[in-house]
C-alpha cells in the first residue's frame, strides 16, 4: 500500500437547481469566496490555475489545476492536479428530487515532503482533515447559492 496515495469520494445534497450548482463549481477562482479552506485561487490561463488550501491541520497545500473536462451539458468538471498533490479531482452534478446532488471524487498522491514523512502516523488525521474541509465546503456552497450565487452564471 502506498501510504501517500488517497482516494476520496463524497456527495453534497444541495437545495438548488443543478445548473446553478454547476455554475458555481465551474468557477474555481471564486472558491475562496464560499469555501473557507480554499485560501486563495488564481486563474493562470484559460484552462488552469493555482490554489492554496488549508484546513484544520496548520499546513498549506499549493496545487495547480488544469482542466481536463468542463461539460455543462453533462454537468461534469474534472481537473488534473499538480504541485503538492498529483492526481485528479472531479465533480458530477445531477438532479436529485427538487435539488441537486454534487458528487466529488479525488485521487491523489501527496508530494509535500513533510506530509510524505508523516504518511503512516498522520493518515487518519489527514483523512479527518479532508472530511472537515468537505463539510465546510458543502455548507459554504449552500450559503452561496442561498444568497443568489450561481444565478447570473447559470448555464
Amino acid at each position: 500500500m502506498d501510504w501517500c496515495h488517497y482516494r476520496f469520494r463524497t456527495h453534497w445534497d444541495i437545495g438548488a437547481p443543478p445548473d446553478a450548482v454547476y455554475a458555481v463549481l465551474a468557477v474555481g477562482e471564486e472558491y475562496p469566496r464560499w469555501w473557507p479552506q480554499v485560501r486563495a485561487a488564481t486563474r493562470t490561463d484559460d484552462h488552469g490555475g493555482t490554489a492554496r488550501i488549508r484546513s484544520l491541520i496548520p499546513y498549506d497545500l499549493t496545487v495547480t489545476a488544469r482542466e481536463e473536462r468542463q461539460d455543462p451539458v453533462a454537468r461534469v468538471l474534472q481537473v488534473e492536479l499538480g504541485g503538492d498533490l498529483r492526481g485528479w479531482a472531479r465533480w458530477i452534478v445531477t438532479p436529485r428530487g427538487s435539488g441537486t446532488r454534487a458528487y466529488f471524487e479525488q485521487q491523489v498522491v501527496v508530494r509535500k515532503p513533510l506530509l510524505r514523512r508523516l504518511a503512516v502516523p498522520g493518515r487518519p488525521f489527514f483523512r479527518a482533515n479532508h472530511a472537515l474541509m468537505m463539510r465546510r465546503g458543502r455548507h459554504g456552497l449552500r450559503a452561496r447559492l442561498a444568497a443568489g450565487g450561481g444565478r447570473r452564471n447559470a448555464v
